[in-house]
Parts: C-alpha cells; structure tokens; sequence
C-alpha cells in the first residue's frame, strides 16, 4: 500500500482488480478545499488511458511488476519465446502482449519483460533497432515529387518509409516507437 503522495511516472497501480501504469501526476493545492492528485492512467493490459482524481493521502494499492531484461528466441505460433538472461528460465509471451513490438524483433534481440505474478504484462525494445532492408523499389535520380520517402519491407516483414536513396540490402536504423526511419546504420 501506498499513498497518492508517493505516486510517480511509471508506478504500477492496482485499481477494482485491473493494473494500471501511471503515466502523468500533478499535485494540485487550491485555494479552497482540500489538496488533491490528478493523474493519467494506463491500462496495462488494454492500453485504454483514462484520468482519475484522487484526494491527497489517499490510500492506494501498489502492484508488483518484475522487469527484467530478455532475449527473444523465437516465434511459437502465435506466441513469443523469451530467455531470462540471468536465470536463463524461458517464458512464453502471447502476440497480443507483444503487439506492434513484434514488426521491430529479431531472433537474439533483447527486451525488458515486465511481469507480474508470473503474467508477462508487456515488453519494452530499445528505441532504435538497426534492420536489414529485404525489398525496397529502386529510387530514380532526381525524383523528389513524392516528398522524397519510398515504402520498404525489412527483415522482421515490417513497412518503413525511407528515403529515395535506400537500396535493397542495407541496414538502417528504425524507431521502435513509431517505426519511423532514423538513417543508415
């Protein structure tokens, strides 16, 4: 148990049985009444972000949620095989844990995991993952109509738009978040 004072970004709150990150707290005091917490909450599971008030000093439940660095193995089906890097344990992540995360994963790429109770919640990649371009269409000189950026195909089978001047074979750097281009690697 906690209180709304010892909130912070990223704490894992357990709300009416469902987990919640939170994502943005701020204190406010008014001139009138009683001082209060806004916060923004992330489902963990869904994604679904609401905002909830709490009066300050509430009394919240904390969850415990274990984070711990992995490395993707491979795929199983649907379903995701990770290795604890420490302990060397595997675990099986659903694809809909994984979720876009899967467009940017190679097979020895590692992830932060986070669990709780022994249910993988969601996985964190790094920001930028270098990947080999597979398929891209050859760019003419000098063709700058369509803004310059043409669609290519990587090697995990993701989409990314790049610029003209991409070939197929090349590596480039890819945001994780977005999936945006960030250059040659």
């Amino acid at each position: 148990m906690a209180t709304t004072n010892d909130l912070k970004n990223g704490l894992v709150l357990n709300l009416d049985g469902e987990l919640w990150s939170v994502v943005e707290f701020q204190h406010v005091k008014p001139g009138k009444g009683g001082a209060f917490v806004r916060t923004t909450l992330k489902n963990v599971l869904s994604g679904k972000v609401v905002d909830k008030t709490f009066n300050a000093g509430t009394k919240v439940e904390t969850a415990t949620v274990d984070k711990r660095t992995m490395q993707y193995l491979y795929a199983d089906g649907e379903d995701y095989v990770f290795m604890d890097l420490e302990t060397f344990d595997q675990i099986t992540v659903p694809g809909g844990t994984v979720g876009e995360a899967a467009n940017y994963l190679l097979p020895e790429a590692e992830a932060t995991v986070a669990t709780h109770e022994g249910v993988p919640l969601y996985i964190e990649l790094p920001t930028s993952v270098v990947l080999e371009v597979t398929y891209t269409e050859p760019g003419l000189q000098g063709d700058r109509s369509t803004g310059g950026n043409k669609p290519a195909t990587v090697e995990t089978g993701a989409t990314v738009q790049v610029p003209l001047f991409i070939t197929t074979g090349e590596k480039i750097k890819v945001d994780t978040r977005d999936g945006r281009y960030l250059g040659r690697a």
